[in-house]
């Protein structure tokens, strides 16, 4: 078997022997990992997968697609808006390199064409169609030059929802496939259910064909790696269906499918959303697929904003990528879409910069990086912020006070003030009286009003 040599980890490799479709009579269930009337187990071999990062990384986006599954429709107004927001975290390079969009209804093909008609490189706007072949004249018909298409891949679709056998499914998406082919349209095969799939038995030979189409007609042909139901893990030694890690090196070696024709796609049933989107990066696959605020299916798909994020830890800030757009797209969502973002979402929920305890609000004033992971002001135009309760004290006021107020021509004042000492008084004496809520910007705009009249000006900022 010849050696290859990779240019990431500079190593010859074998490459693992192709498998042969296996035909069964019976689904493969995993009913020992699977047994539904129980958690599923997460299975460990011991064989671990070396580390191989590709030399792009890169987000893809599906808020119009997936994520219009799982919330009120947008309207072509605010998918533009949102589209531009992208477009800002995506910068001249390209950190978020495509989005999807339905192509169904009028509104959905209206929504394709504004933002088209923007004219960015980045996101490049992809379509996704089911596996019928009419659908690609919607994908035509709109310009598009690439589209999602399903291809289901675990037993439990091919058997139990297509009906079919393996060998069926295989023959039914490969001339799927040749359809996009003969249609200059570039392909990207959503791998549904693979976490839940016969990685030697379908998920391999599948990919092989798919590589050989690709040879044939000198086009790539993509493979979305869906983790539909959230069961895929990051751990160490995992070992398939569920391992991540193992998935991604084995399409990459086993299939031969190059990592930039590689993305990930997860759901967060089991809290490992973000975790897996990044081992997926770490083991060969290029794209990591994402929505805006994670909305999306059920318990919704890795965050765009912290997959950027995620991205600038582990190769850096990309250069014209406009990280406020973060804070100002969560913004939008409340304020022009009424979505309602947890108090303590990472990055934007309203209270993820805000201590509530004294102790930090004195440790925020001596030094902001003491309490506050990054300068959350200066990336995210998210200032550190106090929320004050009976647990604030007098740093806490003196934290909230300064934020907010320039005092007597300055933006400093003692903790030994009487003024700040009369504000925490009454702070004291509404939980003493048995008050629950912490106390609001209101409340306190006027005990600020009361203890330094004149002297205190509200920051213009903060208005």
């Amino acid at each position: 078997m010849a050696l290859h040599f990779d240019k990431g980890s500079r190593t010859f490799y074998n490459n693992l022997r192709p498998t042969q479709l296996e035909d069964v009579a019976k689904p493969n269930l995993y009913r020992d990992i699977f047994p539904y009337t129980q958690f599923p187990k997460i299975p460990f071999s011991g064989e671990r997968v070396p580390t191989f990062i590709p030399e792009e990384t890169w987000i893809t986006d599906t808020t119009f697609r997936d994520g219009q599954q799982a919330c009120a429709p947008f309207t072509v107004a605010q998918t533009v808006d949102l589209f531009k927001f992208l477009h800002r975290l995506a910068g001249e390079r390209g950190l978020i390199r495509q989005s999807e969009f339905f192509l169904y209804s009028n509104k959905d093909r209206q929504a394709v064409e504004k933002c088209m008609e923007l004219g960015y490189a980045f996101p490049q706007v992809t379509g996704w169609i089911r596996a019928v072949k009419n659908d690609f004249t919607l994908v035509r018909d709109m310009g598009l030059k690439e589209t999602g298409i399903l291809t289901s891949c675990s037993d439990y679709h091919i058997f139990l929802k297509l009906r079919r056998t393996r060998a069926q499914a295989m023959e039914m998406y490969l001339d799927i496939v040749k359809s996009a082919l003969d249609n200059g349209i570039t392909p990207r095969c959503h791998f549904e259910d693979i976490t839940r799939a016969d990685f030697d038995g379908f998920v391999v030979p599948f990919s092989v064909e798919l590589m050989k189409l690709a040879a044939q007609y000198d086009t790539p042909v993509k493979i979305r790696m869906c983790d539909t139901l959230g069961f895929g893990v990051p751990y160490v030694g995992a070992d398939l269906p569920r391992s991540v890690a193992k998935i991604t090196y084995r399409l990459h070696r086993q299939a031969g499918v190059p990592s930039e024709w590689l993305e990930w796609h997860g759901h967060n049933d089991f809290h490992m959303v973000l975790a897996n989107a990044t081992t997926a990066w770490m083991h060969g696959c290029a794209a990591a697929n994402g929505t805006l605020l994670s909305i999306g299916e059920r318990t919704g798909n890795p965050p765009i904003e912290g997959l950027v994020v995620q991205h600038a830890q582990l190769w850096g800030e990309m250069e014209g990528v406009d990280y406020g757009a973060i804070t100002e797209m969560a913004d939008y969502f409340r304020k022009e879409i009424g979505y309602d973002i947890p108090p303590r979402y990472p990055l934007v929920g309203r209270d993820f910069n805000v201590t509530r305890a004294g102790i930090h609000a004195d440790g925020l004033l001596k030094s902001e990086e003491i309490y506050n992971p990054f300068d959350t002001e200066r990336i995210l135009n998210r200032p550190v912020r106090v929320a004050l309760t009976d647990k604030s004290g007098i740093a806490g006021v003196q934290h909230w006070v300064q934020s907010y107020y320039e005092v007597d021509g300055s933006g400093q004042l003692n903790k030994a003030d009487p003024r700040l000492r009369q504000i925490a008084d009454w702070i004291d004496r509404q939980y003493e009286d048995g008050r629950m809520a912490a106390i609001s910007d209101e409340e306190m705009d006027q005990r600020v009003g009361e203890a330094f009249g004149a002297a205190a000006k509200r920051r213009p900022e903060t208005k």
